[in-house]
């Protein structure tokens, strides 16, 4: 289906500069180790983060699931500039989000209002937790990382006992992110004990 507006250049040239810019997510690496013992990028969280929240549409009835993965994909994108902060450091970080929130409106600024508006209001609501939709992508971002952790080829030294305490207040809003959270702990605790 055609749109029925002509095309703005200057509109889509200000999307495409954006996106090149964005790009640089793929670059931004984590804390989070993959199963095959590389770091993994932020980008990479980002798209797993989505996967794990759309799998679970016909559970979350009633939630606005276009939000839900919105907020998913701009969450992390002012880390494309500063990069991330290890959740074992979060805490020790009062900054971390107004320094996060800066850098994306310095990332949004080729974007045309509208989108920008957009972005960056999406993100102030996540980081908020202003919404249903942003307190569950709060707590399905603490299940991804804790995820990753379980599955990660870590060194032998990794504090999978961290992973029991972490991010609790945002997996304890909703039935869903407590039984995930359940299994979740499991697994890490079989980590913990050494099983591989």
């Amino acid at each position: 289906m055609e749109s029925v507006r002509p095309a703005d250049t200057q509109r889509l040239a200000a999307i495409l500069s954006f996106v090149q810019a964005a790009e640089r997510l793929k670059d931004t690496l984590r804390s989070g180790i993959t199963a095959q013992g590389r770091a993994e990028s932020t980008a990479e969280h980002c798209w797993r983060l989505c996967l794990l929240v759309m799998l679970f549409e016909r559970e979350l009835a009633g939630y606005d699931h276009l939000k839900l993965l919105k907020l998913c994909i701009v969450h992390d994108l002012g880390e494309a500039i500063s990069g991330d902060v290890p959740a074992i450091h979060q805490d020790g970080d009062p900054g971390r989000a107004a320094r996060e929130r800066a850098d994306l409106v310095t990332l949004c600024a080729p974007l045309p209002d509208d989108l920008r508006d957009e972005i960056v209001g999406l993100w102030d609501e996540y980081n908020q937790a202003a919404s249903p939709e942003a307190m569950l992508v709060k707590g399905f971002d603490k299940l991804e990382t804790m995820l990753q952790h379980v599955i990660g080829k870590n060194a032998p030294d990794f504090d999978y006992v961290f992973n029991l305490s972490y991010g609790v207040a945002q997996t304890e809003r909703h039935p869903l992110l407590r039984a995930l959270r359940e299994l979740v702990d499991k697994e890490t605790t079989r980590r913990a004990e050494g099983a591989e």
